[in-house]
């Protein structure tokens, strides 16, 4: 009975020695563990309320600073004055760098909504120009 255990202990030692070694040393491996992980961050970030909260609440903040500096832009763009056309291309450059870095934002978390975005959040922002 007790070389039967130990048989029994051996090849299973040997099948989790081969299966960590899949894991670690192959890219099929690699790639089966990353995905596995990629699909529980995944269902966690969905039914998370909080990164939903967090994630609506930096689209928001985002449009908000977005659409000031472009009013800002509107408003200064054709001044007679050279401090204020200044202000004006201060505005857009500030614009256009939120609306890459939103678009991009969407991009990176739009599977938190699932195609079913809230009215306020915007899918893209356009560059001002």
């Amino acid at each position: 009975m007790n070389k039967k255990t130990d048989i029994i202990m051996t090849v299973l030692a040997i099948i989790i020695i081969l299966f960590i070694s899949w894991i670690d040393l192959t890219p099929s491996g690699k790639s089966f563990v990353n995905k596995w992980f990629y699909s529980v961050q995944k269902a966690d970030d969905t039914t998370k309320y909080q990164t939903l909260k967090k994630v609506e609440d930096t689209c928001r903040a985002m449009i908000t600073n977005y659409e000031a500096d472009k009013l800002i832009y509107k408003q200064y763009k054709n001044s007679n004055s050279e401090e204020k056309r200044s202000w004006a291309e201060q505005a857009k450059i500030r614009a256009n760098k939120t609306a890459s870095s939103y678009n991009n934002y969407i991009l990176q978390n739009s599977f938190i909504w699932k195609d079913n975005v809230p009215r306020d959040i915007k899918r893209n922002l356009e560059f001002v120009e």
